[in-house]
């Protein structure tokens, strides 16, 4: 069916305002609504002389999940229509240009892309908390709110966890954008939301390079992800910090296993990379070996669809897990008894996050004394002191990570921290009551009443049978 489509029409009560741009699958129309004053843009899939299912698989794809997404990442979603007589989604119309008129500028000043590569992890963690895989992550479709947020756009190739993957049931072969696709794509795996993270690596190395890592394949090219690994970003360009090859070339790995577990995870190290752990990645300058990568060709030949993860359970193997430790003199029973709650917590989460983090409290008005007497930083000090609290944890060096924060407010800098790297759960310690406690609210009850995550309150044994407030291990969820 073909629709005469002209600026001025009327579908819908939406006016047809102009015509934006005319992809493989779908044009793009400016549009108007009487009493919206939110600048939209309508969506309506090529369907024009063809007998591909594509588009409209795509299309009913988008129009599942767009109206169960919700918040800053994404286009608010406003109408949509059904295949007779004209299929279309009403959104939000993001101003500006995507993230491909940068493609222009590239390489791009490493510490710029490293600013884009946190916003889209920031996104894409958002994304999969609602249960959706992008699974078509590329500049074209991430855009950036006035605010600073990153946007993804065109759900046409995404998996909703807890709906029907339209693309799997209609079709036998992997979909995405190719120098993009992870390995699992290219195994039809469309459950792991861990692609993702793998796209995010495809972006962040051509932004800081100028170069695809896997240039552009085609046809059974493609099957070559599965074994070939990319030129280490900094054989191409010298100046990218080790630490940043080290993120990128763990996004690209090809088992998943081996990537970042979360989105989150991603975001933490880009936005810290003082505490991003070397390991070999970091120093690489060339390619594996022929034999690593002949074992990996013999693999990949047997190589089946991976096992299909859970979204949520995904995120919920892997969390980040704030402890705010007080290392005040006389805390030393408090911080053991946060340790052992931690060892429970771990005993749990295998793969969990762990972000050590003490406040170094600030004055609002007069001049800080940050050195000792013997002129020794105060914040150097607390860092080491973070250092030997989690040192009898026993956990890997890339899944903990340590931090002195200077702040007036204790609490509201612990709630800024958790709210800013996508914290799941914080445990905080607290002392036994006391007159000036109860009159102006402990840190712990602050961070209890404020925090956008899970709180567990630990209080040692002497403390519990002292304490006027609420008994120990309290949870808020």
């Amino acid at each position: 069916m073909r629709w005469r489509l002209k600026q001025g029409m009327t579908v819908d009560g939406f006016e047809l305002r102009e015509h934006l741009a005319t992809g493989g699958m779908a044009q793009l129309w400016a549009v108007a609504r009487p009493g919206d004053p939110m600048p939209l843009v309508m969506k309506i899939p090529m369907l024009i002389d063809s007998g591909d299912p594509l588009p409209i698989v795509c299309f009913e794809t988008e129009q599942m999940i767009m109206p169960r997404l919700s918040g800053p990442h994404v286009p608010r979603f406003v109408a949509a229509g059904p295949l007779d007589p004209m299929p279309y989604i009403v959104m939000e119309r993001i101003p500006g240009e995507s993230l491909k008129a940068r493609l222009r500028e590239v390489p791009l000043p490493w510490a710029e892309a490293v600013t884009i590569g946190a916003r889209v992890a920031h996104a894409l963690h958002d994304l999969h908390r609602q249960h959706v895989i992008h699974l078509d992550v590329k500049p074209s479709n991430v855009m950036t709110r006035e605010t600073g947020e990153a946007v993804l756009i065109d759900y046409g190739f995404a998996r909703h966890g807890q709906l029907p993957d339209l693309l799997a049931e209609e079709f036998r072969e992997p979909f995405g954008t190719t120098p993009y696709m992870a390995p699992e794509q290219v195994l039809q795996d469309r459950a792991d939301p861990r692609s993702d993270l793998f796209a995010l690596g495809v972006m962040l190395y051509f932004f800081v390079t100028g170069e695809r890592p896997f240039g552009t394949p085609r046809g059974g090219q493609i099957r070559r992800r599965l074994w070939r690994d990319p030129v280490p970003p900094r054989a191409l360009r010298p100046d990218c910090p080790p630490w940043l090859q080290e993120a990128i070339l763990r996004c690209l790995e090809i088992d998943p296993q081996d990537r970042y577990a979360t989105a989150a995870q991603l975001a933490l190290d880009l936005e810290n990379p003082g505490q991003v752990t070397l390991t070999e990645r970091a120093s690489r300058l060339e390619r594996d070996g022929g034999m690593k990568t002949f074992r990996r060709w013999l693999k990949a030949r047997r190589a089946q669809p991976l096992e299909r993860p859970n979204i949520a359970g995904q995120l919920s193997r892997a969390p980040i897990v704030l402890v705010a430790i007080d290392l005040s003199p006389g805390g030393e029973d408090l911080a053991e008894a946060l340790r052992l709650m931690v060892r429970r917590i771990l005993s749990i989460e295998g793969e969990a996050r762990l972000a050590c983090v003490n406040i170094l409290k600030t004055s609002r008005l007069a001049v800080d004394i940050l050195e000792d007497e013997e002129g020794r930083s105060l914040h150097v000090q607390r860092l080491v002191q973070l250092r030997h609290w989690g040192a009898s944890l026993g956990v890997p060096e890339g899944r903990i990570s340590y931090s002195v924060l200077e702040a007036p407010d204790p609490a509201a800098a612990l709630v800024d921290y958790a709210r800013h790297n996508d914290v799941d759960h914080i445990v905080i310690g607290a002392r036994a009551s006391s007159a000036l406690r109860r009159y102006l609210g402990s840190v712990s009850s602050q961070v209890v009443a404020q925090a956008p995550c899970s709180v567990t309150v630990v209080r040692t044994a002497r403390d519990r049978g002292t304490a006027e407030a609420p008994p120990s291990d309290e949870r808020r969820d």
